[in-house]
């Protein structure tokens, strides 16, 4: 699956952490920019991130828990889509797309996330020069696509960036979470995995997580599952 495409590379240096955080909220689809939370589920912390990894708010962020006053939108296999924040992202930390199969009986606006039901459509993390300087794509918008194997049904599309600028024991890694709703049509006969639940993906003991990126970084693995190849 190809790459997020990065629409605003380097815009972290025009930014000063003092700025305040960021927080997805809009999606695009179709050709279409959605107004701020139609489809994505409104959060109460504002642009704060989630930091414990036993909480259930790693799901879809504090107070996403449900969707009953979100939208939920038709979308087809194979087609693109985009993500957009209300600034750039500006901490260094890798971006992953993750979505849910809501259980039969339930809607994309009723389920919680809960149980062994996540699976990761994209990472993105840092590239690496021949000197091993490393390179974060940093933007405003990212964009990719429904696997075209993804199975009809409604679904949880979890945006994340872990944000690892503030290097673990001393700082706390920073969880940047937004679920949109989803319905797919036209899908295919694929088998989405490896699912894990949310909490519990993420462990204190990941290299990815533990990392320190100012000391000898040389190299980097994405925290969570592995990205499902689309069969």
């Amino acid at each position: 699956m190809k790459s997020f495409t990065a629409l605003a590379l380097g815009l972290s240096t025009l930014i000063s952490q003092s700025s305040g955080h960021y927080i997805f909220q809009k999606l695009t689809y179709g050709g279409t920019l959605y107004p701020v939370y139609q489809y994505i589920r409104p959060n109460t912390n504002n642009n704060s991130p989630v930091t414990d990894l036993a909480s259930n708010d790693l799901r879809c962020n504090v107070g996403g828990g449900t969707g009953t006053g979100t939208k939920t939108i038709s979308v087809k296999a194979g087609d693109a889509f985009s993500i957009n924040a209300d600034i750039a992202v500006y901490h260094q930390g890798p971006v992953s797309l993750y979505m849910a199969k809501v259980p039969s009986g339930s809607t994309a606006a009723a389920f919680d996330g809960s149980g062994k039901v996540w699976f990761k459509i994209q990472d993105i993390g840092p590239t690496f020069d021949a000197s091993g300087n490393a390179a974060w794509q940093l933007s405003q918008t990212y964009t990719s696509k429904f696997p075209a194997g993804l199975p009809s049904g409604d679904y949880l599309l979890r945006t994340q960036q872990l944000a690892i600028h503030n290097p673990w024991p001393a700082g706390i890694p920073q969880f940047y979470i937004s679920c949109t709703q989803v319905t797919v049509t036209n899908g295919g006969a694929g088998t989405p995995g490896p699912l894990v639940s949310i909490p519990g993906a993420f462990s204190s003991s990941d290299p990815g997580y533990t990392v320190n990126i100012y000391n000898n970084f040389k190299n980097y693995t994405v925290p969570g599952p592995t990205v499902w190849n689309g069969k």
